[in-house]
């Protein structure tokens, strides 16, 4: 296996990305579904019968 860095060996190379992105993924997407069930109550909100 080739390697790009002279110090790892084929293992190592075969790990993951050692930033950790985990975390920004989760974030967003929990961001991205508060964000869509808001704008799904807005929508059922507004769509509703003003009561009298």
């Amino acid at each position: 296996m080739e390697t790009y860095d002279p110090h790892k060996n084929k293992t190592e190379v075969r790990q993951g990305s050692p930033r950790k992105m985990n975390m920004r993924v989760l974030v967003i997407s929990l961001i991205g579904i508060i964000i869509l069930f808001a704008i799904i109550y807005l929508v059922f909100t507004m769509s509703q019968p003003n009561p009298t």
